[in-house]
């Protein structure tokens, strides 16, 4: 079980536009062997970055709206969104370093 939070469809335009932090959505399914591989890297990136970034997931299957709206055809993909605006998107599985520097690259 993974430690970073979710957000949702609903939840979506507080948690992660309005953040006043860049932020780094995991849109992920609980079907998808790729994005369950992804947990252990994203849980680590959560942890050591979380004074620098907010890591937060959302689950396209439970709320697939947001993901439409955004583009989001396959999964895992990764989106950074910096003052309310995409700034970096990342799709597939990757390992933490690539990950890490994907994140580091649009603080």
């Amino acid at each position: 079980m993974s430690n970073i939070p979710e957000t949702t469809d609903d939840s979506f335009a507080t948690d992660v536009l309005e953040s006043d932090v860049p932020v780094l959505v995991d849109f992920w399914a609980p079907w998808c062997g790729p994005c369950r591989a992804m947990g252990p890297a994203i849980d680590k990136l959560g942890e050591e970055m979380g004074d620098r970034l907010r890591v937060l997931k959302h689950n396209t299957q439970d709320h697939p709206t947001r993901p439409m709206e955004l583009g989001v055809m396959s999964i895992p993909c990764f989106l950074i969104f910096k003052d309310g605006q995409e700034v970096g998107r990342n799709l597939g599985m990757m390992d933490y370093g690539d990950l890490q520097s994907f994140a580091e690259s649009h603080l």
